[in-house]
């Protein structure tokens, strides 16, 4: 290559490199070289929280900067343990704000209870940060339409925490679906089966002096503390959580989802359930069946999604305690988040199984990273984690209300019910700062 023409080649490729990077930077894409940081924050560090500062703080491409958290004990132990782990210490603080309002920070991951995901998701998209945010992705449905609509507007990346997506063994057996391995799937079904305890009964009472209580309640309407609210015990309570379907059972829900190929809200759901075992203030059924309908949309037949949950039953089913069924027109598929699957072919014959598979959260971690520099979706984007959380939301609706809803997929409204519609939204704290515009 000539002098002058190798000048102009090189000038042309630094051009169109600076041209990449501006687009990339633009649209919410992170140009990085292979030794540059993800700096990022962990907003809600205890509990599922505790193992995603592990995690991140052994991550060489990961500076943690930030721990967050309205308990004062919690909040100094993940930062120990970030110290421990990266040689650096992070900035401890416990409101969301301050970490938001820092500009050199990445991404987040927000690991709070169920009342604050939607909330901190839209500020911290609007504060130009990309989320890790847990399941269910929101509260409740009108919230997950509005994450949707505020990773979008900002253009950045929204995972959510359900990790199977991400998993090997699952990813193959969701491959066996999708090639027809099992004919077409019309019915998938999801179960969980484990053994919970009492939360027993309490009075309200002075929230412990390490607990900022207000800034925990947030948006939430605020009400009395009592000792059987926190830690980990909100998710029982309608005002903060969405009960064990919204807690283990989504998991399970979302591989039903994924297996059943719906990309559409259901149209109808029915359900039966309520507080069989348990005699406590745990506001959420311990018992459900709930069905959802899917309506038949172009060369689709209707088909079903069914959830079982049994909180007091620590038995398996199907071999597995936690796990789906998937029933197509040529066989049947059984799996296990953790354990693997079996594939059944006609008269019963297992023409394949697979033995072992645990979540891989690791893996997880990785694509989110991974999206954030390519622009790609994530495994577990927003939008379709919404999917899978708005069938938690249907299915207690429905539980509660004790009848059929039916649910325009559209509008997201339930209509025919007025007491089942209220329920697509929730009641707010007058005046807050993290109450979502729009709800």
């Amino acid at each position: 290559m000539a002098t002058t023409d190798r000048r102009e080649f090189l000038k042309r490729s630094a051009q169109a490199a600076a041209t990449v990077t501006a687009l990339a930077q633009s649209s919410g894409v992170l140009a990085r070289d292979a030794n540059e940081q993800f700096v990022v924050g962990v907003i809600g560090p205890g509990g599922m929280g505790s193992h995603h500062v592990d995690l991140l703080s052994k991550n060489k491409r990961v500076r943690v900067a930030y721990v967050c958290d309205v308990d004062e004990t919690r909040l100094a132990g993940a930062a120990a343990t970030v110290e421990k782990q990266s040689g650096a210490a992070p900035k401890a603080v416990k409101d969301l704000r301050r970490v938001l309002d820092d500009k050199s920070v990445d991404a987040v991951w927000i690991a709070t209870p169920d009342h604050w995901h939607g909330p901190a998701t839209i500020l911290a998209c609007d504060a130009g940060k990309h989320v890790y945010v847990e399941k269910p992705c929101a509260h409740n449905i009108r919230e997950g339409r509005l994450m949707i609509e505020a990773a979008r507007r900002n253009k950045r990346v929204v995972q959510v925490g359900t990790q199977s997506r991400s998993t090997a063994h699952v990813q193959a057996a969701m491959d066996r679906l999708q090639s027809g391995k099992i004919g077409q799937v019309l019915v998938s079904k999801a179960w969980n089966s484990q053994k919970r305890k009492s939360i027993g009964r309490a009075n309200p009472s002075d929230p412990p002096s390490t607990l900022d209580y207000d800034l925990w309640t947030g948006p939430a309407p605020l009400v009395p503390y009592q000792s059987n609210l926190l830690p980990g015990i909100w998710r029982w309570w309608y005002n903060f959580g969405a009960g064990d379907m919204g807690n283990d059972g989504v998991h399970d829900i979302d591989l039903a989802c994924w297996g059943l190929g719906v990309d559409t809200h259901p149209s109808s759901v029915a359900a039966l359930g309520g507080k069989y075992f348990f005699d406590d203030d745990q506001q959420f059924p311990d018992t459900q069946y709930v069905v959802f309908e899917y309506a038949a949309e172009g060369k689709q037949p209707k088909r079903q999604l069914i959830f079982e949950q049994r909180i007091w039953s620590p038995y398996v089913q199907e071999g597995f305690e936690n796990g789906n069924a998937f029933y197509g027109t040529e066989g049947m598929l059984l799996l296990g988040k953790r354990g693997g699957f079996k594939v059944f072919g006609p008269r019963n014959k297992l023409i394949e199984e697979v033995t072992a598979g645990e979540p891989n959260l690791p893996a997880h971690h990785q694509n989110f990273l991974e999206c954030i520099v390519s622009g790609a979706k994530p495994n577990a984007d927003i939008e379709i984690n919404h999917r899978s959380s708005a069938l938690c939301h249907l299915g207690n609706i429905a539980t509660r209300v004790g009848g059929p809803i039916h649910f325009d997929a559209q509008a997201e409204q339930i209509s025919g019910n007025a007491e089942a519609a209220s329920l697509v939204r929730r009641a707010y704290r007058d005046g807050h700062w993290a109450v979502p515009p729009g709800v």
